[in-house]
């Protein structure tokens, strides 16, 4: 969310890197709850490097556990406590390689674009 700048009364938008270090922190902290979460990346904006003002958030979530339609999976995760307002997407490991081979317009967003942030150790996907 824009925070205020101390010495201005001009809202100001959180760096780059200020958000994808809190990505990186909510990571951590939301991995103890669930254990079936093998990855977090964020793409669109984020991922190539190009956000600015006014960027939300495009979160790519690898959850092993994951299961029924996007809307419900989205229900698992505490997305309002992300620094920003954010679009989700919530694949189980092999959903993410077929998206990936699909030729999909989408899966070559996601090639071009994911940036892996969060990591569980001792995982392979």
């Amino acid at each position: 969310m824009p925070v205020r700048s101390l010495t201005q009364s001009l809202l100001r938008w959180p760096e780059p890197e200020q958000v994808l270090h809190q990505v990186r922190d909510w990571a951590e902290r939301v991995a103890a709850d669930h254990p079936g979460l093998v990855r977090v990346g964020v793409f669109g904006s984020y991922g190539r490097g190009d956000a600015g003002a006014g960027s939300d958030l495009d979160l790519l979530l690898i959850d092993t556990m994951a299961s029924g339609p996007q809307h419900q999976r989205l229900l698992a995760w505490p997305l309002a406590e992300l620094p920003l307002s954010c679009d989700a997407l919530v694949l189980t490991p092999a959903e993410h390689r077929e998206l990936l081979a699909s030729g999909s317009a989408m899966g070559a967003a996601l090639t071009r674009d994911s940036r892996w942030l969060w990591g569980r150790r001792g995982t392979d996907d």
